[in-house]
């Protein structure tokens, strides 16, 4: 045989063998390996790769000095998770988004934020921040112990055990709000900032009867304005233009109405008013806070 037919032979091998190279290669399952292990990829919900809340940046509060502030007033809000405008607040699972109640307990458990306990030092309030909850404790809060009766199967002996309940965050259905409103002579403006919150837990018997509901803990809501910032609120208005739950706040994108004043006596609005009667209250109170700018321009 000469070198000529010797070389075709060659080119022949060489093209069958590529071409069940390629053969072999197109009957391989997409998704897998030579090895034939599957490659466990989760299929991403987007036709496009998200950052907007992951990269975001808050924009730091002014520096506030005491004497630019000319007169303040403090003012405690009442979220009601049921109302239509704030429905963002209680998320389903199946959205991709976390109620606000879970990303608050979240990091609290992480102890990425400090929680602070409902009942203060020294007697006082728990909204003054002073009284911090350990970590430990967090693990455990919002849930419950119940005991379930159970029986030896040797001995028949009646055997009490304790199951934990998990916390549900459905029992959350409204928020509490401390804020001040304050007048800067710097910018001659009337101004707010929201000092803490409280997300207010409804409590139930073993029959599962309502007994009542009451603030779980409250956070610092400047020191947690970071991590607000990372977590996608649902807009409304347009899917790709989501906001963060620290938008939410400073852009006010809720509905609340004021429980409680600050006042001598240090009482909320139900000590001495109730039904309508407490309603023309809260709404007294928002306009004399509005209408106080209004009259410093009045001459």
């Amino acid at each position: 045989m000469n070198a000529t037919a010797l070389f075709q032979s060659a080119l022949v091998f060489m093209f069958l063998l590529a071409a069940n190279l390629t053969v072999s290669a197109q009957r391989m399952p997409i998704g897998t390996t030579e090895s034939n292990n599957p490659i466990q990829e989760t299929p991403r919900d987007d036709i496009y790769e998200r950052h907007i809340n992951s990269k975001k940046l808050i924009i730091p509060y002014d520096y506030l000095h005491e004497k630019d502030v000319f007169w303040e007033k403090r003012v405690w809000r009442l979220i009601d998770v049921r109302e239509k405008q704030n429905h963002h607040f209680a998320a389903v699972a199946t959205t991709g988004r976390k109620p606000f109640i879970m990303i608050l307990l979240d990091h609290a458990r992480k102890d990425d934020i400090a929680a602070y306990s409902v009942q203060g030092l020294e007697g006082a309030d728990g909204d003054n921040f002073s009284n911090p909850i350990p970590k430990e404790e967090m693990q455990t809060l919002g849930t419950k112990i119940d005991t379930v009766v159970t029986f030896d199967p040797e001995t028949l002996e009646e055997i009490i055990e304790p199951v934990v309940n998990p916390f549900n965050p459905e029992d959350v259905r409204q928020f509490r709000l401390k804020e001040v409103w304050f007048f800067d002579e710097e910018t001659s403006a009337m101004d707010v900032r929201i000092l803490g919150i409280a997300p207010i837990q409804d409590r139930y018997d073993d029959n599962g009867n309502f007994l009542n509901s009451g603030p779980m803990f409250w956070v610092y809501y400047p020191d947690i304005r970071p991590v607000l910032a990372q977590h996608a609120c649902y807009n409304p208005t347009n899917d790709l233009n989501t906001m963060s739950w620290e938008d939410v706040f400073e852009a006010r994108h809720f509905s609340s109405y004021i429980i409680k004043e600050s006042n001598v006596h240090d009482r909320r609005i139900q000590d001495y008013k109730s039904g309508v009667d407490a309603l023309l209250e809260a709404d007294k109170i928002k306009e004399q806070v509005r209408d106080y700018e209004h009259d410093l321009w009045t001459y």
